[in-house]
């Protein structure tokens, strides 16, 4: 389903019901470019710690435009044991709302709009129909100006708020303006004195009373038209009624596709994507917050298929991960395609016709390979099984991280010191930090415990599980006054903080995107 700003709000409710029922969701995004600086290969490093990976992309990626969404919601069908899709093609622009709002700044990447462009990638679709949206603080900011100028018309707001540099005392009228004000004076007398509940007054325009009668005036010569009414106290609160559920609304559609967002975090369900790290902070980044130098629980669940399918048991059968191939290996044995249908009223996709680049095809075929290796590890159960729920503890392994190390040690080691150190536990790999630690990655999570006893002594060294590593940093956050936040009930979930590590580039050196179910909240 393609939504923009024309179809967004009566739309909703069919999102926000295909997430609730959901079992898990996959996304995925198109930007207006990757890297402002280098390509994307020398942007990111095999060995980069998961901070060092984080703080590129801070760096590089973030002035680029999230501006397509995709989002494939999948929900299993246990009777007819096949998984049923919806799937949602969001474009997005951030148009300001009024003449307060951002007006945002973003840069595009020549080769990313021109390879778009090849795919057939509709940009009036963005530009002149996107989705606007507004993140946490501006949210915020435009609530509070709501509030102000309902406090300001009952007489008890700030005089100054909105025009901080206004004369507080009583205006003088220019000789040329006073017999129209004249003119207006006697028509509001009257109509205390008469039965007339309406009095429409003369035309006014920039020229007659700029700065007396209406200070919102439209354009040069256009003309506005007021009318006083008398009406009593029910009528009033009526009228006030009406007034604050404008304004609700208007705050509603400011914020935008942002109730997205909000909504897949408040679900708490599995997200999850294909070399997702730049979604997520793209995500975050626009719809939450700018981004900070500690990252921000936002999800409660992520895994990233291109990190899965480089771990065991995947890693032997799958050689090339990039999506497109990814798809394809696991058509053949001992893989199985997935049985799914598309829901009544969504498009369907044709694998065999690609739509690769497509936000909501991506987000569609990453669900699917998901899908494929989560099955697969059914059979090694006994009896096998031939679905796995997204919730299933075989997941887990792919979510915790739980075979990464994090190793301290004197200065003077080297890399042949830690390969001796783990040398009993079969392959390693190291990513170092600094002149004094490390982590260590083990190639069976079952050895971690073994690793870990071995150095219950040890008086040169010290072992971590990766897990301890996060809850430590973040000890430390906390210890230095990074304390949490929070935000109204219509809004964002509380967060935590956390190290960067729970969603940047995984300390195996593997592709960028861990796939830790990262206590996320978004």
């Amino acid at each position: 389903m393609e939504v923009t700003r024309t179809n967004f709000k009566d739309s909703l409710s069919t999102v926000y019901s295909a997430i609730e029922e959901a079992d898990f969701l996959a996304i995925d995004g198109e930007f207006s470019g990757i890297s402002d600086g280098p390509n994307v290969s020398a942007l990111t490093n095999g060995l980069d710690t998961p901070e060092e990976r984080y703080m590129k992309l801070k760096k590089h990626s973030m002035d680029f435009l999230l501006f397509q969404f995709g989002l494939c919601t999948f929900t299993y069908d246990q009777a007819e044991s096949k998984y049923v899709i919806k799937t949602f093609n969001f474009y997005i622009f951030p148009k300001p709302f009024n003449r307060t709002s951002p007006d945002t700044k973003f840069i595009c990447q020549s080769s990313s709009i021109d390879f778009l462009a090849s795919q057939g990638f509709d940009f009036n679709k963005v530009f002149r129909h996107g989705i606007p949206y507004l993140n946490q603080e501006e949210e915020v900011q435009l609530r509070e100006q709501y509030e102000e100028r309902r406090s300001q018309s009952n007489g008890s707001g700030n005089p100054s708020y909105i025009s901080p540099n206004s004369n507080k005392g009583p205006g003088s009228i220019p000789e040329e303006h006073r017999e129209y004000i004249g003119r207006v004076v006697e028509k509001v007398e009257s109509l205390f004195t008469t039965s007339e509940k309406t009095v429409d007054l003369e035309p006014c325009t920039g020229e007659k009373c700029t700065g007396v009668l209406c200070d919102d005036i439209m354009g040069f010569q256009k003309e506005r038209y007021i009318q006083i009414s008398k009406v009593d106290d029910e009528e009033r609160k009526r009228r006030e009624r009406q007034k604050q559920e404008r304004e609700q609304e208007e705050l509603n559609d400011a914020v935008g596709f942002s109730r997205v967002i909000h909504a897949i975090s408040k679900s708490g369900k599995l997200v999850v994507g294909h070399n997702m790290l730049l979604d997520v902070m793209h995500t975050i980044h626009q719809f939450y917050c700018v981004l900070p130098e500690y990252l921000l629980y936002c999800f409660l669940r992520l895994l990233d298929t291109k990190l899965m399918a480089t771990t065991q048991p995947f890693k032997e059968l799958i050689n090339i991960t990039s999506l497109a191939e990814l798809q394809k290996q696991l058509k053949e044995s001992p893989f199985k395609s997935p049985k799914v249908v598309t829901a009544e009223g969504f498009p369907s996709y044709d694998t065999a016709q690609e739509q690769l680049h497509e936000a909501g095809y991506d987000a569609f075929i990453t669900g699917l390979c998901f899908i494929s290796m989560a099955n697969y590890l059914g059979t090694f159960l006994t009896p096998p099984r031939a679905h796995i729920p997204s919730q299933s503890k075989l997941i887990q392994p792919f979510v915790n991280k739980d075979h990464v190390l994090y190793v301290t040690f004197p200065k003077e080691w080297k890399t042949s010191d830690l390969y001796q150190l783990f040398s009993a536990f079969g392959n390693i790999q190291v990513s170092w930090i600094d002149d004094t630690s490390a982590f260590v990655s083990l190639s069976q999570t079952d050895q971690v415990q073994i690793a870990m006893n071995t150095s219950r002594y040890a008086e040169s060294y010290r072992i971590q599980t990766y897990a301890e590593y996060v809850q430590g940093r973040q000890q430390v956050r906390e210890s230095q006054g990074h304390s949490t936040q929070s935000w109204d009930e219509d809004g964002w979930v509380k967060p935590h903080y956390t190290s960067p590590s729970t969603v940047g580039a995984g300390p195996t050196g593997y592709s960028y995107g861990h796939n830790r179910y990262t206590p996320f909240t978004l």
